[in-house]
């Protein structure tokens, strides 16, 4: 009976042992994890629900960073060329951009290395950074105006920016007027036909740009006005690369070209000792 009570004493402390033991161990993954800038996963964030959740912002960052990325190629370029100044009430001004102070500290240093402007610790994806703007830095978010521009993603058509191989799916009647509504509204008071010439022409093209297409006939495409020109990183790569051998090239041209001037001097040489060297 003494043996057994022992036994079962041994067992208990053993298992209390072993949780003791996984405890820590999860603690220093998590740790572990923090320092690698990995602190947006799974398990570490199970970790803080744990002693402190994180804050949590009804706000799309994704989406809100599509929509900013539509406005500022399909209409920003026009903006300023027709140096307009959107007003404030206007959903589209930039001061309105709940994420926008966040956005412009965010570096990208390298394709696996991100870097956070306040606090300069790095991260291997850009989710994880995004992950650490909101843990650490919420209080740096714009909440002046309490708007929302993932809001205006279908208006502005932000699928087509997220995943521009998607396949458009069957339309919907009642969610293309709706968005057409939104879309309209956005004109109404981003570009006032009563403020002038510009926002009268800057009206006209909005409407063009991105209300039109909101139809189920699919005559219409979104974006029929063009944008800002985009430019891939093999573009970018070639122009580099064009740069940085076009030294090279001249000198191979220099080098050919001092030989093929010596060569003909030598021959001039020859030849005049040539003649020298004949019998009178």
């Amino acid at each position: 009976m003494e043996k057994t009570s022992k036994f079962i004493i041994a067992a208990l402390v053993t298992a209390v042992a072993f949780q003791f033991a996984a405890r820590v161990s999860s603690y220093e993954s998590f740790n572990h994890l923090k320092e690698q800038g990995l602190e947006g996963d799974a398990a570490a964030r199970s970790f803080e629900e744990e002693h402190g959740k994180a804050h949590e912002v009804h706000c799309s960052r994704d989406r809100s960073r599509a929509a900013w990325k539509v406005i500022e190629e399909y209409l920003m370029p026009f903006v300023e060329r027709e140096r307009y100044e959107i007003p404030r009430s206007c959903r589209l001004h930039p001061d309105n951009y709940l994420y926008r102070d966040h956005e412009q500290n965010k570096i990208r240093l390298d394709f696996s290395e991100w870097r956070c402007g306040y606090c300069k610790k790095s991260f291997v994806s850009e989710k994880f950074l995004d992950q650490h703007l909101d843990n650490r830095h919420y209080d740096l978010l714009n909440f002046s105006q309490g708007k929302c521009l993932a809001d205006l993603c279908g208006a502005l058509h932000c699928d087509l920016v997220i995943n521009s191989k998607a396949v458009r799916s069957k339309c919907n009647p009642a969610a293309a007027a709706r968005n057409r509504r939104i879309c309209e509204s956005l004109a109404d008071s981003c570009f006032p036909v009563s403020q002038g010439a510009s926002a009268s022409r800057l009206h006209e093209l909005f409407l063009d740009q991105f209300c039109e297409a909101h139809t189920c006939s699919r005559e219409r495409k979104p974006f029929a006005r063009g944008g800002m020109k985009q430019y891939s990183v093999l573009y970018w790569a070639l122009s580099i690369l064009t740069l940085m051998m076009l030294p090279l090239f001249y000198i191979v041209v220099y080098l050919h070209q001092s030989e093929i001037r010596k060569n003909t001097q030598e021959l001039k040489r020859m030849t005049r000792l040539g003649r020298k060297s004949k019998p009178s």
